[in-house]
């Protein structure tokens, strides 16, 4: 049997993500209140992004994000954020470098649509594109983080400043799926686990960074 066909993923995951995000949401609605404050002072409404992603077992969702970029960012540019993209705001730049944008995800838990530990919803474009065990990651509920995420934390750094689309393709996707798909394959409650607290330190060693370089300048 296949990890993801356990009753852990299929089930137990669930109960567990239910019971950590709904005091966590209740706990953060006054940063969110802050959070939403900061985006519409600085580029008015909407305070949320909410765009379409490959979900669990192939279904379309629309994932919540805290807002980082101006309106209409989409048909600006690309889909892959680049390196010092003009299309980030301010405070974007904050929430981005935090990790802060992605709490929004919280909501998305409760709904169902993610989970705490799983791949990060990625765009139609790609998932419609699945071949042979690149399909086992819809399998699992797409997440806040997993393998992939740790490694890739630095992303627009990665693709860098121009042609980040052309870049994530040629030189991220298939690895960052590979990952993915070693998660649906390993998933368990031990391995949510070591995923989660190795999160925590990278944000934490990404948060440090960004806070020292400002201090610094």
């Amino acid at each position: 049997m296949k990890a993801y066909d356990s009753i852990y993923n299929r089930y137990i995951k669930r109960i567990i993500d239910l019971i950590l995000a709904v005091p966590f949401l209740i706990v953060a609605i006054p940063l969110y209140l802050v959070i939403g404050i900061a985006i519409i002072a600085e580029d008015g409404r909407p305070m949320f992004y909410r765009p379409l992603r490959g979900g669990y077992r192939n279904k379309p969702f629309r994932i919540f994000k805290f807002r980082t970029m101006v309106k209409n960012a989409d048909k600006i540019g690309g889909g892959t954020t680049a390196m010092h993209d003009p299309r980030i705001t301010k405070v974007g730049v904050f929430l981005r470098k935090t990790k802060l944008d992605e709490t929004a995800n919280l909501i998305n838990i409760i709904l169902g649509t993610m989970s705490f530990i799983g791949p990060r919803p990625e765009l139609l474009q790609y998932t419609e594109k699945y071949k042979e065990d690149e399909k086992e990651i819809l399998e699992v509920r797409p997440g806040v983080t997993d393998f992939s995420s740790i490694e890739f934390i630095n992303l627009d750094e990665i693709v860098g400043a121009s042609n980040a689309d052309e870049m994530y393709e040629k030189y991220v996707l298939k690895e960052k799926n590979a990952l993915r798909v070693k998660y649906a394959e390993s998933v368990s409650f031990k391995t949510d686990v070591e995923i989660f607290f190795k999160t925590i330190w990278k944000v934490l060693q990404k948060t440090f960074r960004f806070v020292f370089r400002k201090e610094h300048r």
